[in-house]
């Protein structure tokens, strides 16, 4: 029986009310669709717990005992049913509240022998472990399956819940699924994968995800179907790129000239880091190689790659071609523009802008000195993808911030020009190395990891909002001193579901507080010509404070400001209030990141603002942002990127299953590039399988 073929209306305990609404909810069609929804923890139902162990409320636990006291406190909403269950040595209180009551209280009798199941609370009230809504069931009277070996749990729905299609009817349909697999399912690895890997089966990796007997069997299971979603992920993407590769002429850049020599000599305003001057020759390397570039750059903020980028222009100029610079945001746009401009000074390079705001009379003169070749550098916003925008030569596409621009939007930069240009997109958002090799696998990778010279690390600290009084003596005095202060929130107006400061009252505070300075705002909401006048006077030194939202993340350069204070830093995640602490520490000058929390925080919570008054290692803090995160929150929606959904693998944690699965997709393309070898038909049949997601997926092709 082929389970990939069995439609999952015909599996018992399904039937066409659940097959509608598994399709809907997980994306199930088939039999062996289901058999791919793995379980997201398991719990040891083997062993049973003393009342007197109990000492962690993150454990479930199970309990042999009696009951030995019960009564109903309360009417109405208020009611509430407490139980003293005994185990013989020692008793604890269990819970059920409400609508609970009437369902659970005519079961519960005494003199019987029960199982109690479930997470223990320690309540701040009587200082001890409490049960609410446990599982109680009579022992000897339930399936031995239950409380008996792991037991897995599904994710469900609420819609799946609310038609009774929870964990344990997820449990149930697996469980009819078992028999089926009596005969086998076709293998989806090669047999010289399988025995180098010391990798289970795929028969046995199913039966043994959902019920294994033992830790090792499930562990066993697990490894291996994680190993399976990587290797196609990174086969997928290493495929591409050897098509890439073997498809994608480019221009040659082999010239060092005049522009790059006069810069170099003349115009560099601090010496090169060594890390900026290994990226340089490795673009180059790429750029006189006759095959497209793809690669991207990887720099804390501050680093210097606007740097790096222009001196690649500067190359591509030394060839008789033009560079475009793509930034997501005027602001951005604008300040890439003044500072290549000031950099170039005297070369005979010429720099352009075009942005949304370009005036149409500008945008014709624009036009002509591109398609003429006068123009070198043409720096913008999305205005550069329009159609009407072409070059008489463009050799080089540099894309900042590329994640917040789409693949099609990209991708038509590379129809002007009769061969597609140079890539080079840079990121100041450190990427950790397992995600770096699943969004942008396809692509050579090049990181400055060093900051210029003479930069003083930010100091970073912690404060709750009740501290807010000394904050504003610091403030004070830094501004006194001639510096001046960001301060971020995470809403513009006030929400009264959440309990957040908000920008505007946060402007009124400020304004009450200091009103001998002059105060500025930034926020989303606000038209582009506003917002610019309000960076500006920040920018000038009119404003010696900015209250805003996080639309600064990433915006314009002022070296004077030393002060960085997140409101609710609790709100953000790691890599954006990493972003936000690097809009200071531009100058000379010693600078401060204060992240202001209200006192009540949860554990991760505190770990993340633990983590940013260590360190100020980008890298660090965007490997421990994607542990406590996931890969989806930090970009943006549910594994966005990947070519296919991940069902099980985890880029947070499975970074060595990662690299191994990387490595035996390298070792099959290595002998078989193309996969036309017979022996490796399994791997066609399965990429076609998967095909469908991958078609779905707007993912990190450059080119």
């Amino acid at each position: 029986m082929d389970l990939s073929q069995l439609d999952i209306t015909y599996v018992q305990g399904v039937g066409s009310r659940r097959a509608e609404l598994l399709k809907r909810e997980l994306g199930v069609s088939t039999a062996m669709d289901m058999l791919y929804v793995f379980p997201y923890k398991y719990i040891d139902r083997s062993r049973f717990y003393l009342i007197r162990e109990i000492d962690d409320e993150d454990t479930f636990v199970q309990i042999r005992g009696t009951i030995v006291g019960m009564q109903t406190i309360g009417v109405g909403n208020k009611e509430r049913l407490s139980v003293e269950f005994s185990d013989g040595y020692d008793t604890i209180e269990l819970l059920w509240f409400s609508a609970a009551i009437k369902y659970i209280k005519p079961k519960l009798k005494a003199n019987t022998n029960y199982i109690l199941f479930g997470k223990p609370t320690f309540s701040k009230y009587t200082h001890r472990y409490e049960f609410i809504h446990p599982d109680l069931d009579v022992e000897g009277a339930t399936n031995k399956d239950t409380y008996h070996g792991l037991e897995p749990y599904y994710n469900t729905s609420e819609k799946m819940k609310n038609s009774m299609l929870n964990t344990k009817a997820i449990r149930k349909i697996m469980q009819n699924l078992m028999p089926m697999l009596q005969n086998g399912v076709p293998e989806t690895l090669g047999a010289d994968i399988l025995n180098r890997y010391h990798l289970l089966n795929l028969t046995q990796s199913l039966q043994y995800v959902h019920f294994p007997q033992s830790f090792q069997q499930k562990d066993q299971a697990r490894a291996r179907l994680k190993f399976e979603e990587l290797f196609y992920i990174q086969l997928h993407i290493l495929r591409t790129a050897n098509r890439k590769i073997q498809y994608s002429e480019a221009y040659k850049m082999p010239r060092v000239g005049k522009f790059f020599n006069s810069f170099y000599y003349n115009n560099l305003p601090f010496q090169l880091t060594n890390a900026q001057k290994r990226v340089i020759h490795e673009i180059r390397d790429d750029l006189m190689s006759g095959q497209q570039m793809n690669r991207l750059l990887q720099g804390d903020v501050g680093s210097g790659k606007t740097l790096v980028a222009l001196m690649v222009a500067l190359l591509a100029a030394d060839n008789g071609a033009q560079t475009c610079i793509m930034a997501p945001t005027e602001i951005l746009a604008n300040q890439h523009f003044q500072t290549i401009s000031k950099f170039v000074e005297g070369l005979g390079i010429n720099v352009a802008l075009l942005t949304g705001s370009t005036t149409k009379k500008q945008r014709k003169i624009l036009h002509e000195q591109l398609t003429d070749g006068t123009i070198n550098i043409l720096v913008g916003t999305h205005a550069l993808i329009e159609d009407t925008v072409q070059f008489q030569h463009l050799g080089l596409a540099i894309i900042d911030e590329q994640h917040r621009f789409g693949v099609k939007q990209r991708s038509k930069l590379w129809d002007k020009d009769q061969l597609p240009p140079h890539i080079l997109v840079m990121t100041a958002t450190p990427i950790p190395r397992t995600l770096a090799m699943t969004v942008y696998g396809d692509l050579q990778v090049s990181v400055i990891d060093e900051l210029p010279p003479g930069r003083k690390p930010i100091m970073t600290v912690h404060y709750n909002i009740q501290q807010h009084a000394r904050i504003n003596e610091f403030i004070h005095k830094q501004i006194q001193e001639g510096r001046q202060v960001y301060v971020v929130y995470p809403l513009i107006t006030e929400n009264k579901k959440l309990e957040l400061l908000d920008l505007q009252n946060g402007y009124e505070y400020f304004c009450t507080n200091f009103p001998q300075y002059k105060i500025c705002m930034v926020h989303g909401q606000m038209k582009a010509q506003e917002k610019d006048a309000q960076m500006q006077l920040f920018a000038r030194g009119e404003a010696q404070i900015m209250v805003a939202t996080t639309v600064i993340e990433v915006g314009v350069n002022v070296p004077n400001a030393s002060v960085m204070i997140v409101e609710n830093a609790e709100r953000f995640g790691l890599s954006q209030l990493h972003q936000l602490r690097g809009r200071v520490g531009r100058g000379a000058d010693q600078s401060y990141c204060i992240l202001m929390t209200s006192q009540e925080l949860s554990k991760d919570t505190r770990k993340r603002m633990r983590i940013m008054t260590e360190t100020n290692d980008g890298f660090r803090i965007a490997e421990a942002d994607l542990q406590l995160r996931g890969p989806g929150d930090l970009e943006g929606t549910q594994q966005s990127g990947l070519p296919f959904e991940l069902h099980i693998a985890s880029l947070a944690t499975d970074g060595e299953i990662l690299n191994l699965a990387r490595q035996a997709a390298k070792e099959v393309l290595a002998n078989d590039p193309t996969l036309e070898n017979p022996i490796n038909q399994v791997y066609i049949d399965r990429l076609k399988k998967l095909r469908p997601q991958i078609d779905r997926t707007d993912w990190g092709e450059i080119s």
